[in-house]
């Protein structure tokens, strides 16, 4: 397909959605409180490092010395990244849905530390990411734990994307990152092992909400 055809398709579903009144306001809410869910949870994270945790025995890390994955980590999960919004944001429906199962999912990523403090393992190997040192204080986080927050992103990706190669490869590499912070001692088991089920139970509910909003119109 030419370019000059897909750009004016991109535009053409972006104006039909935009006609309607009640996907520009579901879309200017779905922003707003995602901007402010994100800049209060950088802030929850500083608070969190500076917070007592505890140290669990991990039965499944005990069996094999921590290994530096970092570079691994951070391409999958920012290729992942660039290829879902290359892809999502010529869907509005889709774009949006992705948004609002993201704002849910760092809200229970928010409850479940806040409930559950704890330390890193002991010989962990720090995952310096740099979307947070740009937009935290700078320093590097170890205590941002239950749940993995890095596996269940792409996991959530696996789950709104509505192509089957793009399934395939977000699945992949949901389950390559997962793996790496267990390989790197970053997470324990238990982090990982939680992320796809709290995804799951965001995209759905964020799913019902939408719903409810729907049916008003």
């Amino acid at each position: 397909m030419p370019d000059i055809v897909k750009k004016t398709v991109f535009f053409r579903e972006w104006k039909i959605f935009l006609i309607r009144k009640h996907n520009k306001k579901e879309l200017l809410y779905t922003v707003i409180l995602l901007a402010g869910v994100l800049l209060g949870f950088t802030r929850f994270l500083n608070y969190v490092e500076l917070r007592a945790g505890f140290v669990f025995r991990d039965p499944l890390l005990n069996l094999f010395t921590p290994v530096d994955l970092t570079w691994l980590i951070f391409g999958l999960i920012y290729a992942g990244l660039i290829i879902a919004i290359f892809f999502f944001i010529k869907d509005p429906h889709l774009f949006l849905t992705a948004l609002q199962a993201y704002l849910v999912l760092v809200l229970f990523r928010t409850a479940a530390m806040y409930l559950l403090p704890l330390n890193p393992p002991l010989d962990m190997i720090p995952l310096n990411d740099p979307f947070v040192q740009i937009f935290g204080s700078g320093e590097i986080l170890t205590k941002d734990l239950f749940f993995s927050g890095h596996t269940a992103t792409l996991f959530l990706l696996f789950m709104v994307a509505n192509k089957r190669m793009l399934k395939i490869i977000f699945l992949s590499f949901a389950v390559i990152v997962g793996i790496s912070v267990l390989l790197q001692h970053v997470h324990y088991s238990i982090d990982v092992f939680t992320a796809p089920f709290f995804t799951y139970t965001s995209v759905k509910f964020a799913a019902y909400i939408k719903k409810k909003y729907q049916l008003k119109y």
